[in-house]
Parts: structure tokens; sequence; C-alpha cells
């Protein structure tokens, strides 16, 4: 009995001895795992605090253009030019054709409308449709733009005998605005015109150089 006594007052004294070890392990881990989200928390709260102090820069929309507006480039002040062209020449419709004639007060023959609408922007062509057809540069007819010069002629050995203004070149097919000698000044589209059609030779750029 004295043995079995001894033996069992040895467990109980063996049994405390474990628990506090357990008990040390559970709460360096927690201490840890703390101490982890601890820093972590504080790192994203020093984010947060720098984010909100720091000054941000400006997105180019919020800076200011000091030096005005952006000045067209030479491309569009072309486009805005000969937009101007073919609208002051479609002013001109509805005056009389006279041969030679070179202002809307006498009327006009075709080169000399053409002459006319030309100088008021600064270009200076010749009032004859054969000459005209040497001036500027020479375009493919079907690239031609508003404000371009188109030629006819009736056959390959003849001469330059009319001149029209292009006003559009679209799927509906190349308007223009020309004298000529029965209606004076008006609007064709000579893609669409039986008439003109078969007698279109050439196209030549009078305005890109300005």
């Amino acid at each position: 009995m004295a043995l079995i006594s001894l033996g069992a007052s040895k467990k109980q004294k063996n049994m405390p001895t474990q628990q506090p070890t357990k008990f040390r392990i559970v709460m360096f881990k927690t201490k840890r795992l703390f101490l982890l989200l601890l820093l972590v928390w504080l790192a994203v709260r020093c984010d947060v605090l720098k984010d909100l102090t720091t000054d941000r820069p400006k997105t180019p929309t919020e800076e200011p253009n000091k030096y005005g507006p952006v000045p067209p480039t030479a491309s569009s002040k072309e486009m805005l030019m000969r937009k101007d062209i073919i609208t002051f020449a479609q002013t001109q419709v509805g005056k009389n054709y006279q041969y030679a004639g070179k202002s809307p007060d006498t009327g006009f023959d075709c080169s000399g409308f053409t002459s006319y609408v030309m100088g008021k922007y600064g270009i200076k062509i010749s009032a004859s449709s054969r000459d005209q057809a040497l001036q500027g540069k020479s375009v493919d007819v079907t690239a031609v733009k508003p404000g371009d010069l188109i030629f006819y002629r009736r056959s390959p050995s003849e001469s330059i005998f009319h001149v029209s203004l292009v006003v559009s070149n679209d799927a509906k097919g190349i308007s223009v605005v020309h004298s000529t000698t029965s209606r004076g000044v008006i609007v064709d589209n000579i893609t669409a015109s039986k008439y003109w059609k078969p007698y279109i030779d050439s196209a030549r750029d009078v305005v890109a150089k300005k």
C-alpha cells in the first residue's frame, strides 16, 4: 500500500509540470499571431496615411493651357479653306453665263468663274481653262477633293473646252459647281450626267500649296 501511494503521489507531482508547458506554447503562438496582425495593421495604416498626406500630381486635363488654343495643322487649315471655297462658289449659283465673263455683275464663263472664286482666297490662276489645266498639281479624278478643278475635252486630240470646281466626292458621285452656256452657274453630279461624264479628262489641285 505504501508503494502504491508513493507511485500515485509521484504521478500527481508530474502532472502540474506538463500543464504549464502546453499553456506557455499556446500563449506564445497567440502572442506571435497577435504581433503579426498588429504589424500588418500598422503597415496598412501607414500606407493609407501616406496616401492621404501626399500631394498627387495633377492629371493632364487639370493642367490649364497657358498658351491659348492649339493651332490647327496644315491639313486642317487646307480643309477649312476648301470648305470656304466651295461654300462661296455655291453662293454664285444662278448667275448668268457670259463669254469671257469674270465677275458676278457681268456673268461668268467656266474658267472666269473658277478664277474669280479662287482669287477670293488668294489663289491666282489663269482665266483660261486650257492654262488652268496646267496649273497646280495633277490629281486622279477618282481622288478629287472639294476645291479641286476638273477639266473636260471631247476627244484625246482636242483641247480642253471646260472646267468645273469640285463640291463633293462621295458614294453618290462627283458633284461640281460650274458655269454652263445653257444654264449659267449650277451644281451638277458629273458622274451621273450622260452629257458631262464622257468628257471628263483630268483634274488639278491648286489649293494644297496655299
